[in-house]
């Protein structure tokens, strides 16, 4: 895992292929179709403490980016939200999801010393919710119908971890 590079640019946008899955990777806000350089160069452009942006690499070949993922930090609050997760396509189903959150929740809760990391996770995505709740993540509500994406109404499940539930339950870190 290493500081998203504008250089990674062209790999997101090719993992993102319609309007829809632009919803599901950036939620409602911040990016509109089609998803271009010059919108990641603005979102990168926006990193530093409270905003963190990162690549997952290719183990093989550190210059192929197969993941990307966000966490947005509120130090004072000692709290932080990991967002737009995203996997290479052909790279699903292989651990990398698993080990991407599982650095992502080492990071904020060994070395940020976070107290609780949030996400949401649009409910229809089951293997990201599973995923989540396999890593420690425990579901808060659901917000219903959230967003209207190509006719149908979408609703989002927000999750947590908590740093004593990451430190005292043997939550699992996989690596890729």
């Amino acid at each position: 895992m290493r500081d998203f590079d504008e250089a990674d640019a062209p790999a997101l946008v090719s993992w993102v292929d319609g309007p829809a899955a632009l919803v599901m990777w950036s939620g409602p806000t911040g990016f509109t179709w089609p998803l271009d350089r010059e919108q990641l160069a603005r979102y990168s452009a926006k990193a530093g403490p409270g905003l963190r942006i990162w690549t997952f690499t290719d183990e093989e070949n550190l210059a192929e980016p197969v993941a990307h993922a966000s966490l947005t930090v509120d130090p004072q609050g000692r709290t932080a939200r990991l967002g737009r997760v995203l996997v290479h396509p052909g790279r699903r189903g292989r651990g990398i999801g698993a080990a991407l959150v599982g650095a992502v929740q080492r990071v904020a809760f060994d070395d940020m010393g976070v107290h609780r990391l949030g996400l949401g996770v649009f409910a229809h995505n089951s293997t990201a919710v599973a995923l989540y709740e396999r890593l420690g993540f425990v579901r808060e509500g659901v917000s219903r119908e959230v967003i209207e994406v190509d006719g149908a109404w979408w609703s989002s499940i927000e999750m947590s971890m908590l740093d004593r539930e990451w430190h005292g339950s043997g939550a699992t870190t996989p690596s890729a």
